[in-house]
């Protein structure tokens, strides 16, 4: 008899994403072709954003409840918000050197490139400044948990499923069976993420049709020094900082890379950290980080560890100025990069979050804004590659905090890497 012929998922969304290519070539400038597509893509983030929300919840609540110890919980959320400061602090750093060191600004023909609108951003900036310096502290605490949930507000979101498990741990038996039944939530929405990975080829085939077609290739042209600059930095901060950090905990950046490519694939071809966000709880799980670890950390670095956006957003901030000839001193370079630490973190789950914040950034050192439309056009292309770095983050912060706990299994992820890297 013949031996049964799988596919596994990395292959069938590389599949997905080598048609979706060709097919947006073949249709480039064919608003028809996007019609027909945009519907599957939306379908399938809708489907990964519909179950990302009671994950988060009930997986929180089951760790946080079943540790039940306010003060680990104090520590650990400190602990990981002084390593989430730090390595995006580097982030910035290294995007600063990286757009000093190789100008990519520098000769840029501004009538070659095509100007997009941005007005809907500068809207959504304007917002966010209006709402003063400590809005982010007062939106951490949700008026009404529904709206904040109904909105994917996750920081809101974590703080009451924290005080919410807190609660059932402190009122002993009369708490079990709400924690069997958020235990049971989590287990069946894991369940349910699994099945709709199988949908995954279609939405990559569809989302990246789409962006090959309305974009083409040529739009890299003008602006392929920025695309390889930020690619270029992006991969050197994964190897050498992230990787460095890695080695310093005992684990190999090149295995866990390979341990969740699948979940890089699938993030790249989407632009979503969302879509593996479900994923990438599980797997770590099983790599041998507690629940609670897992639960809090990984949410957590999706508002406060996006180190592929920041490290985007100091290059395409100089970019800007080296393209209108504006030279920055060494003071207004330490400025920027103060500022963008304050305002990556301050608008979490806004759409469009890196043009924001460099939105709500740029003016501050005197870089007019308007060049943002410049670099518009490609930004779906850069924003595959720092949503990879930001997955690639959050996975090592992750399993980072459990080892700094000393509560990091082993065994269990000595076993879970022989399995997956035969």
């Amino acid at each position: 008899m013949l031996k049964k012929f799988k596919i596994s998922l990395a292959a069938q969304i590389l599949i997905g994403l080598v048609l979706g290519i060709i097919v947006g070539a073949v249709f480039y400038g064919n608003a028809n072709i996007q019609t027909y597509l945009q519907p599957i893509g939306d379908i399938f983030l809708n489907l990964i954003k519909m179950i990302v929300v009671p994950i988060i919840i009930s997986t929180l609540i089951v760790g946080v409840a079943g540790t039940g110890d306010i003060k680990q919980l104090g520590r650990l959320g400190g602990k990981t918000l002084i390593y989430f400061e730090v390595i995006t602090t580097i982030a910035i750093i290294v995007g600063l050197l990286a757009a000093n060191i190789f100008q990519p600004g520098v000769g840029v023909d501004m009538s070659q490139l095509e100007k997009t609108d941005i007005s809907a951003y500068e809207e959504t900036s304007a917002q966010q400044e209006d709402q003063g310096p400590f809005h982010i502290l007062v939106d951490i605490v949700p008026s009404n948990i529904i709206k904040a949930m109904a909105e994917g507000d996750m920081l809101a979101i974590i703080f009451f499923s924290v005080i919410f498990g807190l609660g059932v741990a402190a009122i002993g038996e009369r708490g079990k069976p709400v924690l069997a039944f958020f235990q049971g939530t989590a287990d069946a929405m894991f369940w349910v993420t699994n099945l709709i990975m199988k949908f995954a080829p279609f939405g990559v085939f569809a989302l990246i049709g789409i962006t090959v077609s309305k974009f083409g290739l040529s739009s890299l042209v003008p602006l392929g020094k920025l695309a390889l600059l930020v690619y270029g930095t992006m991969i050197f901060f994964v190897i050498v900082v992230l990787g460095i950090t890695a080695k310093i905990f005992g684990i190999n950046i090149f295995k866990l890379i390979r341990m969740i490519k699948d979940e890089l694939l699938l993030a790249f071809t989407t632009s979503s950290s969302e879509t593996v966000l479900p994923r990438i709880m599980e797997k770590t799980e099983k790599m041998g980080a507690p629940k609670d670890i897992v639960s809090f950390v990984i949410p957590t670095g999706y508002s406060f560890n996006l180190d592929g956006s920041t490290l985007y957003q100091a290059i395409a901030a100089l970019f800007i100025a080296q393209m209108y000839g504006i030279h920055l001193s060494i003071v207004e370079q330490i400025t920027l990069m103060l500022v963008l630490m304050v305002t990556s973190k301050g608008i979490a789950g806004v759409p469009g979050v890196s043009f924001v914040v460099l939105l709500a950034t740029l003016g501050t050192v005197g870089i007019p804004v308007e060049g943002l439309a410049f670099i518009a056009g490609i930004d779906r292309i850069l924003d595959m590659g720092r949503t990879v770095v930001n997955v690639i983050g959050n996975t090592i912060a992750t399993l980072v905090m459990a080892k700094w706990e000393k509560r990091f299994d082993e065994k269990k992820f000595a076993e879970y890497q022989a399995a997956n890297l035969k």
